[in-house]
């Protein structure tokens, strides 16, 4: 296989969630890309699990899945969701996990460099760019996303005040996309209310947690706005 397709948990549960593995899967496929995923052998990075300070089961799932990865020979891994970028690519190497991690906006943009996807019709609205917290602050990829989207927009992105590096938090982080913030304005309405403001007409993002948190964080503000994830916006533009 040219690359593994790690699918993490949000697409594996997630109904909205799914939509964006599915279009990653759809543009793969345009591009004829050799991939895989490990299916029912994949297990849930640990993120969470350290995050809220149940770091043996973190441990006990990273030794499995980096003993996963080993047995199929695995060297480069392709994800949507940037928590499982950071943990895989960073956090495993503790633990004997050397793995080349790429999310996929880094992965799109390279295919389209490369002449593998074809642009139709350019998006007819205009867009901005949420950066997750993990993909921006943490490990620095702010420019693939933004180069994908102007291949797709034909145009530049409108950036809302917080954004690369500086970027702002969707809500989810940490397990609070269960429990929340219980005080004070939630997150993911303050950040929803942000990108309303750019007066962009389609809110990009390149996580499938932030695109879950955004698009509550809009009915919140009773904002109507699509919340579209980068591949779902390449995959419906390109043949």
């Amino acid at each position: 296989m040219e690359i593994l397709y790690w699918v993490g948990c949000a697409p594996a549960f997630d109904p909205r969630a799914r939509e964006i593995a599915r279009a990653l899967v759809s543009v793969l496929q345009k591009a004829k890309v050799d991939f895989a995923i490990l299916g029912k052998r994949e297990r849930c990075t640990g993120d969470l699990a350290r995050r809220t300070g149940d770091e043996a089961l973190f441990q006990e799932l990273a030794i499995h899945n980096i003993g996963t990865l080993h047995e199929h020979k695995v060297k480069k891994i392709l994800t949507t969701c940037p928590h499982c970028l950071h943990t895989i690519g960073r956090e495993y190497k503790a633990f004997g996990g050397d793995f080349e991690v790429v999310h996929h906006s880094q992965y799109l943009s390279q295919l389209i460099e490369e002449g593998r996807l074809t642009l139709t019709k350019p998006l007819a609205q205009s867009v901005t760019y949420h950066d997750p917290c993990y993909l921006g602050r943490h490990n620095g990829v702010t420019e693939e996303p933004r180069r994908v989207l102007q291949a797709v927009a034909g145009g530049p992105v409108v950036e809302m005040k917080r954004s690369r590096e500086k970027g702002f938090c969707c809500g989810a982080g940490g397990s609070s996309i269960w429990g929340g913030n219980r005080q004070g304005e939630k997150i993911n309405h303050i950040r929803a209310v942000e990108a309303a403001e750019t007066g962009a007409e389609v809110i990009a993002s390149g996580c499938p947690f932030c695109a879950i948190m955004l698009e509550e964080g809009l009915g919140l503000a009773g904002k109507q706005l699509p919340v579209k994830d980068i591949a779902e916006l390449i995959d419906e533009h390109t043949a």
